[in-house]
C-alpha cells in the first residue's frame, strides 16, 4: 500500500508519496493546478504502484481549491480522503513543537496521518455527486442571507419616508406593499396619487385583499404623515426593492433544481414532521455520505454542536458551550429544523418542555432538541425508514 499526501493550493499542489513501511518513494514535489500536473501526479503515482486498490491519497478539505484535482482522483479510481484542516494543524502541531507550517510539511502530514489514522473515511462516490446539491444549499442560503439585509434596508427606508405604513398593513414585505413603494416611494407621493389607479394596483397586488378602503385609508394616512420627502432616500427604496424581487426569482429557481434532486434521493428525513425540502437538503448536502460516521455524535462533532470540554487536575467546567467548529451550514440548519420539529411533533415538543422546565435557557434546550433530532436523522438513513410517530427514547 502507498500513501499520497497533498497540499492543496490555488495555482500549485504540492505532494508526498510513501509506502505503509516508511519508505519515501517520491519525496515533496510540486505539479501545477492544470492537466498537465494532474498527468504528472498520476504517472508518478502508477511508476510506484500500478494498482489502483493499493493506493490511498488524502488531501485537505480546502473548498473550491480541491474541487478539481479531487474530481481527477476520483475518475482515476483512485482512493481520496478529505481531511478537515483544523485535523492536520492539529497533527502537525504534535509532531513539533516548532511553529512549522510550510507547504511541504503539510504534504508529508498529511500522507502520515491516512497511514495511520484508520478511522478516515475515503470520499465516497455518493459524496461526489452530492456536491450539486451542497453547491445549491449554500449558494440558496447566501442569497437569502442577502435578501434578509434588504429587506431591512426597506424597513429603515419606510421607517423615514412613510412611518405609519406599518401599522396599516401586516407585513412590509408582502408583494402588495412593494408594488405600492415601487411606483410610490413616499408618503407625499401616495398622498397625491388618484385613488381609482391607487385601488386598482393594490386589489390586482394583494390578488383582491386589500379593496378601495384600504387604498383610501392608506392615501388619508399618507397625507397626515410625518414622514420626510427624500427623493435620494425613495430612489434608493425603489432600487432595494427591485433587488429583493430579483433575487426572490432567483431563490425560486434554486429552490426548483434542490428540488428536482431531493425527488431523486427521497430521503426519509423528509417524512419527520416541520423539515420541508429546503431544510431537509441542506442537511443531506453537509453531511452526505451516512456512511463516513460510526455513530450520530460524530455527526454533531461534525456540525459543531458538541459541547466544548474543559478539565484540568480536579477543575471541570460546568458550562460547556457548544464548540461551533465544522459545518455553519449545517449548524444553522439542524437548530432551525428542531425548532420547527419542536412545534409540529409532540415527542419533540415535550422533550424541549422537559428541558426548559429543568431551568435550561430556551436556546440551550433547543440544543439538546437538536441532538435529539440528529440521531433520528442518522437512524432513518442509515436504515431506510420512514418516521413514525412515536415516542421515542431520550
Amino acid at each position: 500500500m502507498i500513501y499520497v499526501g497533498i497540499d492543496v493550493e490555488k495555482d500549485k499542489h504540492d505532494c508526498f508519496i510513501v509506502n505503509l513501511d516508511g519508505e519515501v518513494l517520491h519525496d515533496v514535489f510540486t505539479i501545477q493546478n492544470n492537466m498537465a500536473g494532474f498527468k504528472d501526479l498520476l504517472f508518478k503515482i502508477k511508476s510506484a504502484e500500478p494498482n489502483p486498490d493499493k493506493v490511498k491519497v488524502g488531501l485537505e478539505a480546502t473548498g473550491h481549491y480541491s474541487c478539481n484535482i479531487l474530481g481527477f482522483l476520483k475518475r482515476m479510481g483512485l482512493t481520496t480522503i478529505e481531511i478537515n484542516p483544523l485535523y492536520t494543524s492539529l497533527s502537525r502541531k504534535s509532531i513539533s513543537l516548532r511553529k512549522t507550517k510550510t507547504d511541504k510539511v503539510d504534504a508529508r502530514t498529511i500522507a502520515n496521518m491516512i497511514m495511520s489514522d484508520v478511522s478516515l473515511k475515503p470520499y465516497s462516490d455518493k459524496l461526489y455527486h452530492n456536491e450539486d446539491l451542497k453547491s445549491l444549499t449554500r449558494y440558496r442560503f447566501d442569497k437569502v442571507a442577502q435578501r434578509a439585509k434588504l429587506k431591512q434596508s426597506v424597513s429603515r427606508l419606510i421607517n423615514i419616508l412613510f412611518p405609519e405604513l406599518e401599522t396599516l398593513v401586516s407585513t412590509l414585505h408582502g408583494k402588495a406593499v412593494y408594488t405600492l413603494l415601487s411606483e410610490f416611494p413616499s408618503a407625499q407621493h401616495i398622498a397625491s396619487a388618484n385613488l381609482k389607479h391607487l385601488t386598482h394596483l393594490l386589489d390586482k397586488a394583494s390578488k383582491g385583499r386589500f379593496k378601495r378602503a384600504t387604498a383610501d385609508q392608506i392615501r388619508e394616512t399618507a397625507r397626515q404623515s410625518i414622514g420626510s420627502y427624500l427623493p435620494a432616500k425613495s430612489l434608493e427604496l425603489k432600487h432595494t426593492i427591485k433587488l429583493i424581487n430579483e433575487l426572490s426569482d432567483e431563490i425560486a429557481e434554486i429552490e426548483a433544481e434542490i428540488k428536482k434532486i431531493m425527488d431523486i434521493i427521497d430521503s426519509p428525513i423528509l417524512s419527520i414532521p416541520g423539515i420541508g425540502i429546503n431544510l431537509g437538503a441542506i442537511i443531506i448536502a453537509e453531511i452526505g455520505d451516512f456512511s463516513r460516521f460510526d455513530n450520530p455524535d460524530k455527526i454533531l462533532a461534525f456540525a459543531g454542536c458538541s459541547p466544548s470540554t474543559y478539565q484540568s487536575g480536579q477543575l471541570y467546567s460546568s458550562h460547556a458551550k457548544m464548540e461551533k467548529r465544522g459545518s455553519k451550514y449545517l449548524r444553522w440548519a439542524l437548530m432551525n429544523a428542531a425548532a420547527y420539529v419542536c412545534k409540529w411533533e409532540p415527542t419533540f415538543a415535550n422533550y424541549l418542555s422537559k428541558k426548559r422546565s429543568e431551568g435550561k435557557h430556551y436556546y440551550v434546550a433547543l440544543s439538546h432538541a437538536a441532538k435529539k433530532l440528529v440521531r433520528l436523522v442518522f437512524h432513518l438513513e442509515t436504515t431506510g425508514e420512514k418516521y413514525k410517530f412515536q415516542k421515542l427514547s431520550s
